[in-house]
């Protein structure tokens, strides 16, 4: 039979607009994006304590998802060594080759990262 797929953890990265482009969205319960951040990656840590990979053992589809999240939560905010795990598992997550090559070839469009 089929397995029901949960990804442990969400991770929303917010992108603040340039002024001529409008108000940024209203955040959460007030909480700064930093704030979030933070908030996520305290999440993540608990679920990442006894991990390798999002879902256990196994690299899946939800390390695919979760690596962008994580590449650009990295660069808005870099993961301290307070969060030890998910810093662990961005480190994994960034060593992986298909990842690695996702990365390297974007690296031209970097520039167009507001961040």
């Amino acid at each position: 039979g089929h397995g029901r797929v949960e990804l442990g953890f969400n991770l929303e990265v917010r992108v603040v607009r340039p002024a001529n482009l409008g108000e940024a969205d209203p955040l959460v319960g007030g909480m700064e994006e930093s704030d979030l951040l933070e908030t996520a990656c305290g999440m993540i840590e608990q679920d990442m304590a006894t991990k390798t990979w999002a879902m256990g053992d196994a690299f899946t589809m939800a390390d695919c998802a979760a690596a962008p999240a994580l590449f650009y939560a990295n660069l808005v905010q870099p993961i301290g060594a307070t969060h030890e795990h998910v810093s662990a598992y961005h480190k994994r997550l960034m060593q992986r080759p298909s990842v690695a090559r996702v990365v390297e070839e974007a690296r031209p469009y970097m520039t167009l990262f507001p961040g």
